[in-house]
């Protein structure tokens, strides 16, 4: 479900503030971003009311840590996936590989960016800016890998692919998550067929 703003990685991150940014990302994703208070994200980080502003300063701020944290993570390890296929086409079916393994993870809750977009409905929050930079880093991407295989509408094609891609993830969370990959990959199939069939 795979730009945000890079992490800086020129020094290591206080132990306490990864600390709380981890402590975020287990409780976020668990019980939901609005029902977790400042206190058990103290409580759960072992740091200080004090520590905890002086590094986030509020817990709209830690959001966005957060969220930013989970996109270039997901982001790196798309981009892995990606460089470690011989062509576009392959490239494509390994996204589709990459659905299924997530759809069938014990721990899958659906897209994280999904559910926090559905909990910051006003488009003007920080927090869907993120999530809005980090579907369009995947659309890109899909954008490209399309344009390396020749496709003539290849940013219709990508646009396709963003529709199958985030509804599998959001079908596999409320239905049927066998379905909802095998979806996704007749869609990735198909838009890879069309690479070919458009430009004869």
């Amino acid at each position: 479900m795979l730009t945000a703003h890079p992490a800086d990685t020129t020094r290591p991150e206080p132990p306490a503030k990864a600390r709380i940014l981890q402590a975020a990302t287990a409780l976020f994703a668990a019980e939901g971003i609005r029902a977790v208070g400042v206190d058990k994200l103290i409580q759960q980080s072992s740091v200080t009311k004090a520590t905890f502003y002086k590094h986030f300063g509020s817990k709209n701020r830690l959001i966005s840590a957060y969220l930013t944290s989970a996109s270039v993570a997901a982001l790196a390890a798309l981009d892995a996936r990606i460089a470690a296929q011989a062509d576009g086409r392959d490239a494509l079916a390994a996204i589709a590989d990459e659905v299924r393994d997530a759809l069938h993870a014990d721990d899958f809750r659906g897209s994280l960016f999904v559910n926090a977009a559905a909990e910051f409905p006003d488009p003007r929050d920080p927090a869907r800016h993120v999530i809005a930079d980090h579907h369009e880093a995947i659309a890109e991407r899909f954008t490209r890998l399309l344009q390396s295989i020749e496709h003539p509408l290849a940013g219709e094609a990508a646009d396709e692919l963003m529709l199958a891609y985030v509804g599998a993830f959001a079908w596999g969370h409320v239905g049927d998550p066998i379905g909802a990959s095998v979806a996704f990959r007749r869609s990735v199939e198909r838009v890879v067929a069309d690479a070919t069939s458009l430009t004869r």
